[in-house]
């Protein structure tokens, strides 16, 4: 039950010392990998650095938690990765932003597999490969920007865009702008329910 020492972590900020104001940036991404932090252009390499340095400054990717080793025990882990925790959320928000649902539910459940594949060192099997293929298949439209918002230990997005949105305002809002027919909603609950009709009556 005790909490991890202060001196852990060398990269990250405890809570009560990151600045008290939140600050915003701004990560671009082409076909998946981040090219841009705050509208300049870097290596891959130095973006991570940079990146490592700001969301660390505001205590974000600190991580106390329980792994399932390979040999089956548990073991308690305390890892620090500002960089890592920012990239990975904010191309999860584009991902959701250009994908399709579909893919995006199949790709969740794949993820899994292949977080467990490198963490037990199957870099190179056969599996490996095969869903090297499946999550490269999309990541062309992988492509825009996210805007974050750092603030006491947590990275939030807060804006997205890209050339290959699916989201559509019009079909989405319940302005006065909406231009969903929702009159076509009667029919299709209709449908969608009919496997299900009498199936709990008695």
């Amino acid at each position: 039950m005790l909490e991890p020492p202060e001196d852990a972590y060398v990269m990250t900020r405890s809570y009560d010392k990151v600045p008290k104001r939140p600050r915003y940036i701004e990560i671009d991404f082409v076909k998946g990998v981040p090219v841009k932090l705050n509208g300049r252009k870097m290596p891959l390499v130095a973006l991570i650095e940079k990146l490592n340095e700001i969301a660390g400054e505001y205590g974000v990717g600190r991580f106390d938690m329980i792994e399932n080793r390979l040999v089956g025990i548990k073991s308690r882990e305390v890892y620090e990765a500002p960089a890592a925790d920012v990239l990975l959320k904010a191309h999860e928000e584009l991902e959701g932003f250009v994908m399709d649902r579909e893919f995006i539910h199949y790709k969740r459940i794949l993820s899994e597999k292949y977080s467990e594949l490198v963490y037990f060192g199957l870099w190179f099997s056969p599996l490996k490969w095969a869903l090297d293929a499946f999550f490269a298949s999309n990541q062309q439209r992988v492509t825009g920007r996210v805007r974050i918002k750092l603030d006491r230990g947590h990275a939030i997005c807060v804006g997205r865009e890209s050339r290959y949105a699916l989201y559509q305002e019009k079909l989405a809002t319940y302005s006065r702008g909406d231009t969903f027919d929702r009159k076509a909603a009667a029919g299709f609950m209709k449908i969608w329910g009919l496997p299900y009709e009498g199936m709990y009556r008695n």
